[in-house]
């Protein structure tokens, strides 16, 4: 995927109400706009990378681009899951993520149990990857730091 690393952000919507409910796994959704906006090469699947929420720090997080199979989704979504715990939802807050590298396709499951045993491993997955020094010092990029910066768009594959 020659699109990674892939940096983009974008405000924080409602997404289908299941992420805590049914999966105890909290997510943030992206709008249309920046779903739509992917590159043609970043297919569907699981993603590891860092993100932040409004001007706050930097997380790991995973993210489940696709149509989730075992709801059967008829709309393309972006779910990411920062990987710690916040006291309060952060709807309307800017979500600004960059994904690093792929996990794997997206696949429908047995049961929810099977499900959020697969996302379980998928998050120790990506903690152990993040701790690569190659990611880790994506971290740090000002991207994170510079959410009125001109230098980015909406959504964007940074060029260095």
């Amino acid at each position: 995927m020659k699109s990674l690393p892939y940096f983009c952000r974008g405000e924080v919507v409602r997404g289908f109400g299941r992420g805590s409910k049914e999966l105890g796994i909290p997510t943030a959704n992206f709008p249309d706009s920046v779903v739509d906006n992917l590159p043609a090469d970043i297919s569907t699947g699981i993603y590891y990378g860092w993100a932040c929420i409004g001007n706050g720090d930097v997380y790991k997080m995973v993210m489940s681009i696709g149509w989730n199979p075992y709801y059967k989704n008829t709309k393309k979504s972006m779910e990411t899951h920062v990987i710690h715990k916040f006291k309060e939802d952060f709807y309307g807050q800017t979500l600004s993520v960059v994904l690093v590298g792929y996990i794997r396709s997206e696949k429908s499951f047995p049961s929810l149990e099977d499900l959020i045993a697969a996302i379980n491993s998928d998050i120790e997955e990506a903690k152990v990857k993040l701790e690569l020094p190659e990611h880790i010092k994506l971290k740090e990029d000002n991207f994170f730091t510079s959410t009125t910066n001109s230098e980015y768009s909406t959504v964007s594959n940074k060029i260095k």
